[in-house]
């Protein structure tokens, strides 16, 4: 099965210029979900990670979905002011500015072996961004998972540190 057919391309969104890989085609096809799960847990079962992290939102997709599937508890990163609780906060560069992520301090214990996911690699900074956050909590990132890599972005520059796989490369 070529995963690239339930990817959709839609220009000019958000903005002008920007090629929005739409996953809905994927998400609204069971077998489709179903096969790119395998393939994102393929090889994961090895690597005794105690957690996923999805990053928001469309992280949160897939990555709920790999949790599941390899039997491990699954932890939201989000945007400012959507965790209650003790939160741990990290800034990362964007094209025009900054931004940030946000996970509950108690949801990475010390020790805890965590993969990182999230439905695009783009430039890596968002990805980065939440591979720190674990740090930060006492976790070790032990893989950073994609669906998709624009490799024309050079993101993996940025994660060089860590083990990455992406599904798709465009």
């Amino acid at each position: 099965m070529d995963l690239k057919n339930y990817i959709t391309d839609v220009p000019d969104f958000p903005k002008e210029g920007i090629v929005f890989k739409d996953i809905s085609p994927l998400l609204a096809n069971a077998r489709a979900t179903n096969y790119a799960v395998e393939l994102l847990a393929k090889g994961l079962y090895d690597i005794k990670a105690t957690k996923v992290i999805g990053i928001e939102s469309r992280g949160f997709l897939f990555g709920s979905l790999l949790a599941q599937k390899l039997g491990l508890g699954f932890v939201p990163v989000r945007k400012p002011g959507k965790l209650p609780g003790k939160i741990l906060s990290e800034s990362y560069d964007l094209e025009y500015g900054t931004d940030s992520l946000e996970i509950k301090a108690e949801s990475i214990a010390e020790g805890d072996l965590v993969i990182v996911h999230d439905d695009v690699l783009a430039t890596g900074g968002t990805a980065a961004a939440a591979c720190r956050l674990v740090e930060h909590c006492g976790g070790k990132v032990v893989q950073c998972n994609f669906l998709m890599e624009l490799d024309f972005l050079n993101g993996r520059k940025k994660l060089s540190p860590y083990n990455l796989h992406s599904l798709l490369h465009y």
